[in-house]
């Protein structure tokens, strides 16, 4: 992502606002963190201990244990710029320990340390030893336009922390502006390693026996879609068994009427180039706020690999509003993520193929309460008997004729502040407007995703927590992240339809505690 930016100096002008979203004496028995503010921490998803996070890392599957770095700047509340590697490792991807600092920043005349990617160098290629866990990072020393460079760190001790490999780059910046995000992949076939790497409109593409020298290839160029950053390329089965490789990258498409999550394009790649089976992407989210997304290798109790699922996580944030959060005054942090998704590859009726994500499995470990209402037949608005901050709901929605369904989230005493997820006619969506969130410019508030309402039933399954809510589709077919405020007193829930009736089937909320 784009070193300006993420240097950017903590804003306490937009802090201000975000504070003033903050309920005054919130009245409820919730911990008070901070300043006597009730806490806006999330309950079941990710979050930073302190300061600051943005960029996960993709995480790697390291002595039974997945390790997960991602961009912390320690100083961000003193208004100090810059960020290093954070580690926290999980067995189940729902439950994190904090490990501290992994890769340190301004330890090197480089400065901070941006995204990229972490692998284990089973095999010893790199020269530090068998199994040692290798860090391609972009670096600018400089901050200036064309000195990002890419930087090597390992790790001798299983990746808890790390030793730069002097202080030059491994790939020097050729004289491009925008020359970023490593992300490393092994190809076992030919005895490689291959980096992809955002290039303003273009992911390049690398090769290099030992990690330490690197040899461009070739590229992908797609315009239209803002600067690409953070790249992922990997191959995934289907469960008819055809295998694509996808190359994702995030990606702004809001000035073209499209999302500004994850991009990505099915196809084949022979090695060093990317041939996609269609010019326009596909999104993997449709909401605001999925960005700096990666995806990662799915690893059995035994550690083998499931090569029809990949995980996925993304920050739960946007560049357009990245220092506006409640979180800030009641806890002191600013740095959420989604839910880890489980990934699989579909074929459509169509003969093409789509990802589609789903929160991941080991969720359901967490449930602390379940509570099942049934069939519920709905004409108009229904308000139910149920409160809550952070939950889960599923259900099936069918009707004969109307003009849409859905559910108000969060909902205020009055019914005047809520936040909606449904489908309209023909498309799917989920809107922040009629509640707080962090867009204060108003522009971006309602997320739309294509529905056929020729089918006349839709299958939702929604993730609510206290700054944030993750609507799934259709089996994950589409999906949407938003980041959203509503004020903890906010906890009601109603169902709603518009011209005409419908029935909620199987309408269950389940509660989590980790």
């Amino acid at each position: 992502m784009g070193g300006i930016t993420r240097r950017a100096l903590f804003a306490g002008s937009a802090v201000g606002a975000a504070g003033a979203l903050l309920p005054a004496a919130a009245g409820t028995a919730e911990a008070r963190p901070r300043n006597g503010c009730a806490s806006y921490r999330a309950a079941y998803h990710f979050t930073v201990p302190e300061q600051w996070k943005n960029d996960p890392q993709r995480p790697v599957w390291i002595d039974g244990a997945y390790h997960y770095y991602y961009l912390h700047n320690a100083d961000y509340l003193s208004g100090a710029i810059g960020t290093a590697w954070r580690l926290a490792t999980s067995t189940d991807l729902v439950s994190f320990t904090d490990r501290g600092i992994a890769v340190p920043k301004d330890t090197t005349p480089n400065g901070d340390v941006w995204s990229g990617s972490a692998v284990v160098d089973t095999e010893n290629t790199a020269g530090f030893g068998a199994g040692a866990v290798v860090v391609l990072a972009t670096m600018s020393p400089h901050d200036g336009p064309s000195d990002q460079a890419q930087y090597l760190y390992y790790s001798t001790d299983g990746g808890r922390t790390f030793t730069p490999h002097g202080t030059d780059p491994v790939l020097p910046n050729p004289g491009v502006r925008d020359f970023r995000d490593p992300k490393v992949i092994r190809d076992e076939d030919r005895g490689r390693w291959v980096m992809t790497l955002a290039e303003n409109d273009k992911v390049g593409f690398y090769h290099s026996a030992d990690l330490k020298s690197w040899t461009y290839v070739g590229g992908f160029v797609k315009s239209g879609i803002g600067v690409l950053e953070c790249p992922d390329l990997f191959r995934i089965r289907a469960a008819d068994g055809t295998a694509k490789w996808v190359l994702g990258v995030s990606a702004n498409g809001k000035g073209a009427g499209l999302p500004n999550t994850y991009a990505y394009w099915t196809g084949s790649f022979d090695g060093s180039a990317f041939t996609a089976d269609a010019d326009e992407p596909q999104w993997l989210d449709h909401g605001w706020d999925w960005y700096g997304a990666v995806t990662f290798e799915k690893r059995t109790a035994n550690g083998a690999l499931d090569e029809r699922t990949r995980y996925a996580i993304g920050w739960l944030n946007n560049w357009d509003y990245a220092h506006i959060t409640p979180t800030i005054d009641s806890d002191g942090f600013n740095g959420t993520d989604s839910i880890v998704r489980e990934i699989m590859l579909k074929r459509a009726a169509d003969g093409t193929y789509h990802l589609a994500s789903r929160p991941v499995a080991a969720l359901d470990r967490y449930v602390s309460r379940t509570v099942r209402l049934g069939d519920l037949e709905v004409e108009g608005t229904r308000v139910l008997d149920y409160r809550g901050t952070a939950y889960e709901l599923t259900c099936e929605i069918t009707w004969d004729q109307l003009t849409g369904a859905g559910m108000q989230l969060r909902r205020s005493p009055d019914g005047v502040r809520h936040i909606d997820a449904g489908v309209h006619r023909d498309y799917a969506y989920l809107n922040r407007r009629p509640s707080v969130s962090p867009d204060l410019s108003g522009r971006w508030q309602e997320s739309r995703s294509p529905f056929d309402p020729a089918r006349r039933t839709v299958s939702l399954r929604i993730l609510v927590d206290r700054t944030s809510v993750e609507l799934f589709l259709d089996a994950g077919r589409y999906a949407h992240a938003s980041a959203v405020f509503p004020y903890l007193v906010d906890t009601g829930l109603a169902l709603f339809t518009v011209d005409g009736k419908a029935v909620f089937r199987n309408t269950v909320i389940r509660e989590f505690q980790l």
